[in-house]
């Protein structure tokens, strides 16, 4: 076992954009060594790794131990989102979120773990969603991943909460990323509407009258990595401008 350095390691799946990478970059500013688990490049040690593969995440977590010799956090963030009722959903395309949001947070988690209990010691964010507590219409698929991270959240929780691992997951508002702005290019390009008109009602929607920052979610999961939320674990952490206080 190498040994490259004293800082604390923190794996991040899917952190080469959007929320993902202000978490990235975030902890880079906090002093970790960021390892960063993704199909593109992005900011920290990047390494190539389709998340969706179990052996694929198994592999990349291993040699990140064997190389660092420590993991002290995981932010499982890779995913995506899928705008689809129950009847548009087909099985195939069922099977293809599950196996990147549900699935890739369960490799990541698993992998991690022999670690973190040898250490006694250990951060798991699981990058959830408001969809996590509340339904939204035409994201019956989505909705259902993340409350599935909501779930893997709890279990992990009280199953390690003997070693000192605490498990938590964030449950973003409407953030604005890459994937949002995918997400409403896609419904103005089907629906016929103006782009600027959705996003206007998109953040009239919210309390605060306006969309979340990559930047703000990203501090969120500083805090929860730190020692000051050393008391906190199997939480849903809601980060969404008070839309589910409506």
């Amino acid at each position: 076992m190498q040994n490259k350095g004293s800082k604390p390691v923190a794996v991040v799946t899917g952190g080469s954009a959007g929320i993902g990478a202000a978490v990235a970059e975030k902890l880079l500013q906090q002093g970790y060594q960021v390892i960063n688990l993704d199909i593109q490049p992005g900011p920290g040690e990047y390494k190539a790794c389709d998340v969706s593969k179990v052996a694929e995440v198994h592999q990349v977590i291993a040699g990140v131990q064997a190389d660092y010799g420590r993991i002290d956090l995981l932010v499982s963030n890779a995913g995506r989102h899928l705008s689809a009722d129950i009847e548009q959903t087909t099985e195939a395309m069922l099977d293809e979120l599950f196996a990147l949001n549900v699935k890739g947070a369960f490799a990541a988690v698993q992998a991690v773990l022999p670690q973190m209990k040898q250490q006694r010691d250990g951060v798991i964010l699981l990058m959830a969603s408001d969809q996590a507590v509340i339904g939204k219409r035409n994201s019956f698929a989505y909705n259902l991943t993340k409350a599935a991270l909501a779930s893997m959240a709890r279990t992990t929780a009280l199953d390690y909460a003997s070693f000192n691992i605490r498990c938590n997951a964030i449950c973003p508002g409407t953030i604005d990323t890459p994937l949002y702005q995918q997400a409403i290019a896609r419904y103005c390009a089907k629906s016929g509407r103006e782009v600027s008109e959705v996003h206007r009602e998109e953040a009239a929607e919210q309390p605060l009258g306006r969309l979340g920052k990559p930047e703000e979610v990203a501090a969120l999961v500083a805090f929860l990595a730190s020692p000051e939320a050393a008391f906190i674990t199997g939480s849903l952490q809601l980060i969404d401008g008070g839309y589910t206080a409506q």
